[in-house]
């Protein structure tokens, strides 16, 4: 047998046994225990066992030798998001969602390119977005309802053509609605609720075709609601009160009857709430209490 063919021998035989283990490379395997370390891993609900393959370890996807999910919800994880968590390059879905995580988004998670699910609603980050957001092309979901975000609502939003699910409610964002978000043709859950948005919401906004969640109460926007929005024939759920709008004539051209809910501050258009089930995309209005001083 010559050279090449061992070497082949030996490289498939290696590659096969690490695969069956569960191991993936030291670099990777470093990133999850920085994770495990800034957020007190030994106290999270279930814990890992760092002796054992990391595709045992609560909420590791392992697949072809690479992390590729971490899913950790409601697990009781308490500190910081480490800046090494840019280096999980196959990492397709994020949900740490229902913890206590405090500190701010690493800069480097706009380096995930194979990013597709983002949760991080109902912890205490603060901080804003990174504006480069709009590198994650992959991405279907980003969710940070209930945090403490500050600053103002990413244009390179508009970037991200397979987003279906965008929940920004129950922060402290500021400024406008991006026009690019009318450019997420894939969308069909959008939510602002409790924010200090203000400024008109953009006549792009009726370009969302898929759009069936559009819940922007609880903010300062106003001037009048598009005609636009006569357009958005799959919308279900709209939550427009306790805003400062002028005019709601753009409400008109849209059919009341495809509503599930209806809520908005002029109460002749008849506001609906049908007997449906309240879901945590839609009604993030339990904000936490900033206890700590936002710490």
């Amino acid at each position: 047998m010559n050279r090449l063919a061992i070497f082949l021998v030996l490289l498939i035989t290696s590659t096969g046994m690490s695969f069956a283990s569960g191991q993936v490379s030291q670099k990777e395997k470093e990133v999850l225990l920085d994770l495990y370390q800034s957020t007190n891993g030994a106290e999270w609900n279930v814990s890992w066992d760092l002796d054992s393959p990391v595709d045992t370890w609560k909420g590791v996807e392992v697949q072809d030798g690479h992390v590729v999910g971490i899913t950790l919800f409601m697990n009781n994880l308490k500190g910081v998001l480490p800046e090494s968590l840019g280096k999980l390059k196959h990492l397709t879905n994020f949900n740490l969602a229902f913890n206590n995580i405090t500190g701010v988004l690493p800069k480097d998670i706009v380096k995930l390119e194979n990013l597709k699910v983002f949760r991080l609603e109902m912890n205490r980050i603060k901080g804003g977005i990174p504006s480069e957001i709009g590198q994650l092309k992959h991405l279907e979901v980003f969710s940070m309802f209930n945090n403490f975000l500050t600053g103002p609502i990413p244009e390179s939003f508009g970037e991200l053509k397979n987003l279906k699910e965008l929940n920004l409610s129950s922060n402290n964002l500021k400024g406008i609605i991006p026009r690019s978000i009318g450019n997420l043709e894939k969308l069909e859950t959008l939510g602002l609720f409790e924010n200090s948005l203000e400024g008109e919401i953009p006549a792009e906004i009726g370009n969302l075709g898929k759009l069936k969640e559009l819940v922007l109460a609880n903010n300062q926007l106003g001037g009048e609601i598009p005609t636009e929005f006569g357009q958005l024939a799959s919308l279900q759920i709209l939550q427009l009160q306790n805003n400062r709008f002028n005019s709601f004539t753009g409400l008109k051209t849209m059919d009341t009857k495809q509503f599930l809910v209806l809520d908005t501050d002029d109460k002749s258009l008849n506001p609906r709430f049908n007997d449906i089930q309240f879901d945590r995309t839609r009604m993030a209005d339990t904000k936490f209490e900033d206890d700590e001083n936002n710490e």
